[in-house]
């Protein structure tokens, strides 16, 4: 069985306070996990592969050994798929983690898809950040 995992990562400001979402479905489409979560400071790009990190994870604690990576960050994707080169220091850190936890799987895609695509791992980031905003430490 395939199962299809959504990421997305935003910062308000860039760096800026960033929150992930991820979504894992499974080859009917139902929903088996969900995360939404603020992560403190970070760029668009710390936030993006973040959440890849946090789903990759997610995904091998659930035993899933195919999975597709859907990403609305084209430069994530072709960082992923060797075609661009990580030229930035804390991404390439951020990338090894992620292609160490991807050679874990037995088939792995990273495919890039438009935001509209991705709406409900965008709105678990935008959650995500609305809840900081909103809490007496997040002013």
């Amino acid at each position: 069985m395939k199962y299809q995992m959504n990421t997305d990562g935003g910062a308000r400001g860039n760096p800026g306070p960033s929150g992930i979402g991820i979504v894992i479905k499974n080859d009917k489409k139902e929903k088996i996990f969900e995360l939404g979560s603020y992560i403190g400071k970070a760029t668009n790009n710390q936030a993006e592969y973040t959440a890849l990190i946090e789903g990759l994870k997610a995904a091998l604690e659930r035993d899933i050994t195919k999975l597709n990576c859907l990403l609305d960050s084209e430069l994530i994707v072709k960082q992923m798929r060797h075609e661009y080169k990580v030229k930035n220091a804390e991404l390439k850190v951020l990338w090894q983690t992620a292609l160490g936890l991807a050679s874990k799987f037995k088939e792995i895609e990273f495919n890039h898809v438009l935001r509209e695509k991705n709406y409900e791992a965008d709105l678990l980031v935008n959650k995500a950040l609305d809840a900081y905003q909103e809490s007496p430490k997040g002013i």
